[in-house]
């Protein structure tokens, strides 16, 4: 790492300038994309319909957003001038010094999200801040601007590989789902000529549809660094490519049971992204099932796991039901009971095989690109270490 300089010697406070009866692009500030317009974020505009005190914000000024430690700040490279909320802070860079976008990438960086958090002030957590000279004390890597562009140059290219790689994810899901749709068409058709069942008619018996033991029977305090593993919603979030952050020993494995996954059932998160789904693969032991994730072992006579978890994420008709039986005053949680009833479509078994022959032939593909995508990513974290600590 070069040479390094505080942060003080970077930005300073930028003059405040509120947008009155102007006419401005919104922008919102994300944790991964840095500052977007608010209508592609949100599809509309949610701000308040009055924006006379928001904050406008030019090209190449640093937005600083909440909580810092969670990396919520960008240069502003989007338009000319755009209004953020009042609550932001916003800074000029000197740009005789140092880029903008290289300003960003230290500021966001692993070195500097453990500083931020080693240093908030505050005893509610998402309300903790940290006091602005304890942020202008940061100390940010200074190379020259031309090394500087050299940098951002090397970023790029390994930033745009790991779109690509993405882009070419995506794809591959989107194939398996318009095959889908060719092998049993539109499923909310009224014409649709599948045989319709409940859920809990494809499973086993009726305990098969199974959420997750609650504080009263595995509490965090008997959470142990390893044994077996606690299956959790950021693990269907990633179709299980995430590893387990919770284990239990065996023997209080063996009291929960009941709560047990096994490869070929599908997990099915019980709140945030409600309805999410995964098939448990076959290259995990047993495991057993957080309060916020739902089990579904099918009747593999009936119904194939990967063919049934693509329904549930297919149809539209079924994510209404799934919905309708989703409920929470402040977050949506699965009506465990209310689900077994809802009504899916069972097409004939060698359908059903077909399909998931089809699907297990694009997972090659998908593989070996997601290797490639974790290798690329790993080089870009190399040289985010390399330049910024």
């Amino acid at each position: 790492m070069d040479r390094t300089v505080e942060l003080r010697s970077l930005i300073s406070p930028a003059k405040t300038v509120r947008c009155g009866d102007g006419d401005y692009p919104i922008m919102s500030m994300t944790m991964h994309d840095g500052l977007v317009f608010q209508d592609e974020k949100f599809k509309k505009v949610i701000a308040s319909k009055d924006t006379s005190e928001y904050k406008v914000v030019y090209r190449n000024q640093l937005v600083i957003s909440f909580p810092i430690d969670e990396g919520v700040l960008a240069a502003q490279r989007i338009t000319d001038a755009g209004i953020v909320s009042p609550a932001y802070g916003i800074w000029d860079i000197d740009q005789s010094k140092i880029l903008p976008e290289f300003l960003e990438y230290a500021l966001r960086c692993n070195r500097a999200i453990q500083y931020y958090k080693a240093n908030l002030r505050g005893s509610t957590a998402r309300r903790r801040s940290l006091p602005t000279p304890t942020l202008l004390a940061f100390t940010v890597p200074l190379p020259d601007i031309e090394g500087q562009n050299k940098i951002l140059e090397r970023i790029h290219r390994v930033s745009s590989l790991i779109e690509k790689r993405k882009a070419q994810i995506m794809l591959l899901d989107e194939l398996i789902k318009v095959r889908f749709v060719e092998m049993f068409g539109d499923l909310a058709d009224p014409a649709c000529k599948w045989e319709k069942c409940k859920l809990v008619d494809v499973c086993v018996n009726s305990d098969d549809i199974k959420c997750g033991p609650f504080g009263t029977q595995l509490g965090k305090d008997e959470y142990t660094e390893e044994g077996v593993a606690v299956w959790e919603i950021p693990q269907i979030n990633s179709e299980f490519r995430t590893l387990p952050t919770h284990f239990v020993t065996e023997k209080k494995a063996e009291e929960l049971d009941a709560y047990s996954i096994i490869p070929g059932d599908i997990a099915m998160s019980r709140k945030g992204n409600v309805g999410r789904c995964a098939v448990f693969p076959s290259s995990f032991e047993n495991g057993i099932i957080h309060s916020d994730v739902l089990r579904i072992r099918l009747n593999e006579m009936k119904a194939l796991p990967e063919f049934m978890m693509r329904q549930l994420h297919y149809s539209g008709d079924i994510q209404h039901q799934i919905e309708l039986v989703s409920s929470g005053a402040i977050m949506a949680g699965i009506n465990v009971t209310k689900l077994k009833q809802i009504l899916i479509y069972l097409p004939p078994m060698n359908l059903q095989s077909e399909f998931v022959e089809f699907v297990a032939q694009v997972d090659k593909s998908k593989v070996a690109v997601q290797k490639s995508l974790d290798e690329t990513q790993l080089l870009f974290n190399s040289l985010m270490q390399k330049y910024f600590g």
